[in-house]
Parts: structure tokens; C-alpha cells; sequence
């Protein structure tokens, strides 16, 4: 008899961080226990199971093997005997043995002449090895143990619902932070098309400038010169990457199956972006905007440490 809870894991994102229970019972033994899960960088896995109960733990490992693959998990067993179950049990060999061994030694003293006080249970009992503390035979113990792991794997199914239910919610919290972070580009766009304008504007009057004062004026060797500058201070190729990070944080969302290590990978092309931009701002703006960036990134790379 199992009492659990759970049901069909649901799909898609998941979360790290897990709780599943279960509890039952088998013969005269009575078992509850748990599974916990946090985050972690691979599949870590601890045991706190009764070792006397033979191939238990190789089955519930296995079965975690097939549900999770990342994170800090940890599998609580706890057995106790039924308090209204027998402890002492009859060793029905040494029980014969000693009963032919009584009727012996009463045939011995009726052929002297003697007679013995009757035999009770209770001096039989006392006898050594005829009565033996009750332990769990080889039977029981693989009974049990079928019984554990059923009730583990229901509580594997209710696992997985918790982490789906938590990776459902970091999702709606990205997805808002995605959306943050489409907004700030398009600001960012904003503020570098209309510094480049001005950056424009200011270089061609300082060319005209540097031309009329320059008695022979190396034009060729200007004109590169700023073109470097202007090179140097474009975020065109950042904005576009970061477009293209956000598109695909979006369909990592989407997708089936553990992604928290590609989004894990993502974030960290996200943060080079900002960075990037805010080294080539040239404008408070253009600085600003990335500045919110990075702060949004940062909140989304926390997020992402948590999903599977």
C-alpha cells in the first residue's frame, strides 16, 4: 500500500529546484521519504537510504538519472517497523529440536523411577534460540523494497510537476525581461543614429577646419583617419547581435528538453554586447540605455542559474 502524489510531468521549461514526497507501507515495515533538488553545475546526487535493504539505492538512482540532468538532488529513505507487529518470532527448528530433547530426558527419568514436574511454555520459551528477535527475511526485504520504488516513482512524476510549475514562472519572467531588453535596443538605435548625425556634423566642420589651416593638407590621410574613428564608435554590428541574442532566448524558451546550459551560454553573449556598446557610447544617451542593459541582463543571468 503507497500513498504518493503526483502526476504526468508537464512539458517545457523546467526549474532546478524540486520537491517530491512519498509514504507507505509493506508487511509489518512502514517507509516515507523525499526528494529535493537545487541548483547546481551537473548532476549531483545523494542517498540517505536503510542499506540493509538489498539493490535499492542502484534503482532509485537510476530513476533520477531519467528525470533530471542538472542539478543537486537528494533522495531521503526513512523505514521503521510496524509498533503492532510482532518482534519476537518462533525458530520452529530449535522448537522441535528441544521438544525431542524433553521427551528424551522424561523417558530417561520415568525408566529410574523418577517423576518430573510437568513442562510449561513458559520454561520452553525461555530455552535459548527458541524464541529469536523477529527480522526482516529475504522475502520481506525485496517486497519492501518494490514497494519503496513504486512510491518513488510517483513521487518522481510530482518532482517534475514542481520544477515544471517554478520553470513556468521563470519563463513569464524572461519572456518580460526579453521583452525589456527589445525595448532598450530599439532606444539604444534611437540614441546612436542621432549621435551619429551629430558625430557627422562635428567632424565635417573640423576636416574644414584642419583643411584651411594645413598649408599642404594630406586630405587622403584625414579622411582615414576619421573613418577609423567613425569604425570605432559604430554599434551598428552590437545591436544587431543583440537582436539576434534576444530571437534566440526567445526559441530556447520554446524548445523541449534542458536548455538552462545554452541560455546559461547566452547571457554571457548578451553581457559582451552591452559591454560593448557602453565602451563605444560617444553620449550620455547611448551610455545610459546600455547601462539599463547591463542591469537587465544581470536580472535575467540570476533567473537563468535556477532553470535545468
Amino acid at each position: 500500500m503507497t500513498e504518493t502524489q503526483g502526476n504526468d510531468p508537464q512539458a517545457g521549461l523546467r526549474s532546478m529546484t524540486g520537491y517530491g514526497a512519498l509514504s507507505g507501507s509493506s508487511g509489518d515495515w512502514a517507509f516515507s521519504g523525499d526528494i529535493r533538488a537545487v541548483n547546481g553545475r551537473g548532476l549531483d546526487m545523494r542517498f540517505r537510504a536503510p542499506d540493509w535493504i538489498e539493490g535499492l539505492e542502484p534503482v532509485l538512482r537510476k530513476a533520477v538519472q531519467g528525470h533530471v540532468s542538472r542539478g543537486s538532488v537528494t533522495v531521503s529513505i526513512r523505514v521503521t517497523r510496524d509498533e503492532a507487529a510482532p518482534a519476537l518470532a518462533l525458530n520452529a527448528a530449535q522448537f522441535q529440536a528441544t521438544l525431542e530433547l524433553l521427551s528424551e530426558i522424561e523417558a530417561g527419568a520415568s525408566a529410574h523411577g523418577l517423576a518430573l514436574v510437568p513442562t510449561r511454555a513458559c520454561d520452553i520459551a525461555a530455552m535459548r534460540g527458541v524464541v529469536e528477535q523477529r527480522e526482516a527475511g529475504t522475502g520481506d526485504t525485496a517486497a519492501l523494497r518494490d514497494a519503496i520504488v513504486e512510491a518513488f516513482k510517483a513521487a518522481l512524476l510530482a518532482f517534475d510537476e514542481d520544477r515544471a510549475r517554478e520553470g513556468a514562472a521563470l519563463s513569464a519572467v524572461l519572456v518580460q525581461q526579453l521583452d525589456e531588453v527589445a525595448r532598450l535596443q530599439a532606444l539604444a538605435a534611437e540614441a546612436a543614429g542621432e549621435r551619429a548625425d551629430a558625430a557627422r556634423a562635428g567632424m565635417e566642420r573640423n576636416l574644414a577646419r584642419l583643411l584651411e589651416a594645413t598649408d599642404v593638407p594630406d586630405e587622403a590621410r584625414l579622411l582615414q583617419e576619421l573613418a577609423l574613428i567613425a569604425v570605432k564608435t559604430d554599434v551598428t554590428e552590437e545591436l544587431d547581435r543583440l537582436t539576434a541574442h534576444v530571437a534566440a532566448a526567445r526559441a530556447l524558451l520554446e524548445a523541449e528538453g534542458p536548455v538552462g546550459r545554452k541560455l546559461d551560454f547566452l547571457m554571457q553573449e548578451f553581457n559582451r554586447e552591452a559591454n560593448t556598446l557602453c565602451s563605444k557610447a560617444q553620449s550620455s544617451a547611448l551610455t545610459a540605455v546600455g547601462l539599463d542593459l547591463k542591469a537587465v541582463i544581470d536580472q535575467m543571468r540570476e533567473q537563468v542559474q535556477n532553470i535545468e
